[in-house]
């Protein structure tokens, strides 16, 4: 009897262990902090899962929020002089954009249409969108502009509601 507590016991263990290699496997927490809204403590994984846009390999996170089932897709997109991060949920989808000499937030270009990328204003608050055009001057390491992106984003859906 103790003999098959202890078996039922140890798989379990196993199971467990596995399933946690298996989304560890998948994703990597890279950084976290604080909304100052509604949506409370973000948190950021790598995605270990790339996706193909524009035709090439391009790096993916993921944003969730401690007060909101809401979870945020951003897609890195490299260009020449910088990167576009391509940022989609079911709330609202835009596209943040280093230029070199600042990074903020624009409608989505129309060269990810193609891939299924497009701003829809439905849920938009376009005083917020309007406000984040230029959040902060000259490039910025990718993980520090996810952060940026976590922390600003939830003030985009209409209402800020979680």
């Amino acid at each position: 009897m103790k003999k098959a507590v202890f078996i039922i016991g140890l798989v379990m263990f196993l199971v467990g262990f596995a399933e946690a290699q298996e989304h560890k496997a998948t994703s990597t927490k890279v950084a976290d902090g604080d909304t100052h809204t509604p949506f409370g403590k973000y948190t950021i994984e790598l995605l270990n899962e790339p996706l193909i846009v524009d035709g090439e390999l391009a790096t993916r996170y993921r944003i969730t929020y401690e007060n909101s089932p809401l979870s945020v897709t951003v897609v890195v997109d490299k260009e020449k002089k910088c990167k576009n991060y391509i940022v989609v949920s079911e709330g609202v989808s835009v596209m943040y954009k280093c230029n070199g000499e600042y990074f903020g937030i624009n409608r989505i270009d129309e060269k990810y249409k193609k891939d299924g990328f497009v701003t829809d204003d439905k849920n938009l608050d376009k005083n917020s969108y309007f406000h984040q055009k230029f959040l902060v001057a000259g490039q910025q390491q990718e993980v520090n502009a996810t952060t940026l992106i976590a922390a600003y984003y939830p003030s985009l859906i209409k209402e800020n509601q979680p």
